[in-house]
């Protein structure tokens, strides 16, 4: 029987911020005990009066609750409640103490002062200037944007988006929405194009409209670029639109025409007969991304065909002189790296672990310091800068960092009208960087300095689109010295002669028969038996063996996002195990604790914390509503409507682990993971170690992964615009 309730939100037991779901306890006049009351509401705050409409049910578990189907929200009228609903975290900058101190102050009245008065705060010890401005802004920005989430509920949108939606337009939300909801998609990080066209459906766009056929388009462009592709062949792409959007193939060929001409996308013709075309030889390129790839052809050749600064170098004699300064004598390929970046404005040099990149970069470094050159280093990521920094006792630095990203212009401050201040520019793990990244990069170098670029092209390509160290070398337009000898120091490590055994298709050998050895595999074949292995091995067999931290040293490497020993799966479990703490935070079905180990999946240029970088929550301000976040010794803060940028990293992509290096890796390897199981991967994993690599799983998946050389294809243009 549908029945009428009403009475205010004594306690929140759950909420979901993803559904709106949730349990609550709520105070109701003439019932001695609370009403437990479930369903989909706002983000609900004690304090808070509902008016409800729904029926009693008995839960098999719980006992009788009251199911809400429709309700109405309204402020608390008594001091009690309205206490209870300042102190719930609703408003940024108040918490149960200051709002204590509010209601002490000014009783009923308190919501009235905030909201028409707000200059009388500053009567309430605490409370000066600037925290004033804060909480009348925090306050208008709730009452605005209960507008919008309730227009958005209506439309199945989660309260997650819904806030995300509200930061991004503010007051315009629901005019920009009513006109073009399919821009979410694009603009707002975790919005995809379902979200977008399920709040279209409902606003009455038509399924074969041509604002959905463009933006389903733009949608199937941009998860093949998330898959690593710059481009893709016109026809492939329109038969994956077509079955994607179920929309017929003339309206989706109209679309293609609409969105050229607004300049979103470029359509090219490439030469004939490359890389899979079928019917005709059409690329579709994302703009960005097309621009991309041009100018990285432009400027690489305008930075080849561009004299030197630094001239007038002998390279017989510098050689010479580099070996007596070090103490080394260099292999005849290091020679040929040292020559080569002595006498050519850009080269590559690409090799394994333990083949001597470090030894030839520092001697470039040093012959270049000798002619009083301007030298720059660089890395994709901040271990890579760092461990590059630590190497050659020279500054380096974060390419981003490097490029000044201004959040206020929205792009980087160096570039061609502002290059930088160099002679000669190294740049390491270059098998990471994107095309988007390089040419970011190139448009920042002086047409006259040096280019060397170092990386290992058998690692797994970019996150990013691209394949830009493949493609450069590839192209044969600059010089390539690839290192294939390894040193007789790294011969002594069983991660290094193994990491080339498998990049070589060779079975490493699994069983280790020396106490000192560094590469150990353990047959499992149960994932439950390997999670169980895994979680012994994280918490107490390699710390008391090796000495390592548990947190700090040791990450998990996995092929899978998904299963029993997916990133997901084992994020839960060794943070359970490794961070049992009570006070935890919830972000949907997601939880957070001081001491995390947690991994940005995003670029935020404004925090400038990049895809990839690690760090550690140091704390958690339920007042603030805010996170900080250590990472290389520096705390970052964010909302927490912005922790969907962040993801537990106690276990780890491997994917995600490029650039970096861990003192042990733990690496499952199953035949769940068949699909997956490549040997650049595996490869990649094991470089990963610098200590320790312990491989669980069977030696059937891992043959499997080591015998697998079919990379995934990327549909890139860039090797045949500069061979």
């Amino acid at each position: 029987m549908i029945v009428n309730l009403e009475g205010h939100i004594e306690s929140v037991t759950y909420a979901d911020e993803e559904t709106g779901f949730t349990i609550a306890k709520v105070r109701v006049s003439g019932q001695k005990q609370y009403v437990t009351v479930v369903g989909h509401l706002l983000p609900p705050s004690p304090g808070e009066i509902l008016k409800m409409r729904g029926e009693w049910i008995i839960h098999p578990r719980f006992g009788k609750q009251f199911k809400i189907q429709q309700y109405e929200t309204s402020v608390p009228a008594s001091i009690y409640g309205i206490q209870k609903y300042l102190g719930s975290g609703l408003i940024k900058g108040i918490g149960p103490v200051m709002a204590g101190r509010l209601v002490k102050k000014f009783g009923k009245h308190t919501l009235e002062v905030i909201e028409n008065e707000s200059e009388k705060l500053a009567e309430v010890e605490g409370i000066g200037i600037k925290r004033i401005e804060f909480i009348t802004k925090a306050w208008k920005d709730q009452k605005d944007i209960r507008n919008v989430m309730l227009f958005l509920q209506s439309h199945d949108v989660s309260i997650a988006h819904a806030v995300k939606i509200f930061r991004q337009y503010g007051n315009r939300s629901l005019e920009l929405l009513r006109n073009n909801p399919y821009r979410l998609a694009t603009d707002i990080h975790g919005i995809g194009f379902a979200t977008a066209d399920g709040i279209a459906e409902k606003l009455g766009f038509a399924k074969d409209s041509e604002l959905r056929a463009g933006a389903g388009i733009l949608y199937v462009l941009n998860q093949l670029a998330d898959q690593g592709h710059v481009y893709y062949p016109y026809w492939s792409l329109l038969d994956r639109s077509h079955d994607i959007l179920d929309i017929d193939r003339s309206v989706l060929i109209k679309a293609f025409s609409n969105i050229e001409l607004e300049k979103r996308i470029v359509i090219e013709d490439l030469n004939i007969g490359i890389d899979g075309f079928q019917e005709n030889n059409k690329a579709v390129y994302l703009k960005r991304f097309h621009i991309s790839e041009v100018t990285t052809e432009r400027l690489m050749k305008k930075l080849a065909n561009t004299p030197k600064s630094i001239t007038g170098i002998d390279s017989g004699e510098a050689i010479e002189w580099v070996q007596r300064q070090l103490s080394i004598t260099l292999a005849e390929n290091q020679v040929e790296a040292v020559r080569c970046a002595l006498e050519n404005k850009i080269m590559v040099i690409t090799g394994g672990p333990g083949t001597g990149k470090t030894t030839i970069i520092n001697a470039i470094l040093k012959i270049f310091l000798r002619h009083r050159a301007r030298v720059s280093l660089a890395a994709p990521t901040g271990r890579a800068a760092k461990r590059m920094a630590e190497s050659t006792s020279h500054e380096a630095m974060t390419i981003h960092r490097m490029l000044e990203y201004s959040f206020r212009s929205g792009g980087f401050r160096r570039n061609e009208e502002r290059p930088l201040s160099c002679d000669l520019m190294i740049v390491d793990e270059t098998s990471m960087i994107d095309s988007m990244l390089m040419h970011y990069l190139l448009k920042a170098i002086p047409y006259y300095a040096t280019l060397i670029l170092v990386g290992d092209v058998n690692q797994l390509p970019s996150v990013g689109p691209g394949n830009v160290l493949h493609d450069i070398i590839e192209s044969h337009y600059v010089p390539v010295v690839e290192l294939n000898e390894i040193f007789r120091q790294a011969k002594e490590s069983l991660i290094i002669t193994n990491a080339h055994r498998i990049n070589s298709g060779i079975l490493p050998e699994l069983r280790s028969t020396e106490p000192n050895d560094d590469f150990f595999f353990i047959e499992k074949e149960d994932p439950e038996d390997v999670l169980k292995i895994i979680l012994e091995l994280a918490k107490d067999r390699i710390p008391k063996r090796f000495g390592l931290d548990p947190v700090d040293d040791i990450q998990i490497l996995t092929p899978m996002h998904r299963g029993t020993v997916g990133a997901g799966n084992l994020n839960s479990e060794l943070q359970n195990l490794l961070n049992p703490r009570e006070e935890r935070l919830f972000r949907g079905n997601r939880e957070f604790r001081i001491n995390d180990k947690v991994m940005q999946i995003i670029n935020n240029y404004d925090k400038e914390v990049f895809n990839g970088d690690i760090g550690k929550i140091s704390e958690i301000d339920l007042e603030d509503q805010t996170v900080s976040i250590c990472f290389d010794g520096r705390d970052v803060t964010y909302d927490f409507t912005d922790l969907d940028e962040i993801v537990l990293a106690y276990a780890i992509s491997v994917h995600k682990s490029q650039g970096s290096e861990y003192p042990a890796v733990i690496i499952p390897v199953l035949t769940q993971h068949y699909m997956l199981l490549q040997r650049n991967l595996i490869y990649t994993a094991v470089t990963r170690a610098r200590r320790l690599a312990v491989i669980v799983g069977t030696r059937k998946a891992f043959g499997i992964g080591v015998r697998n050389n079919k990379t995934q294809k990327r549909y890139t243009y860039l090797r045949h615009r500069l061979g």
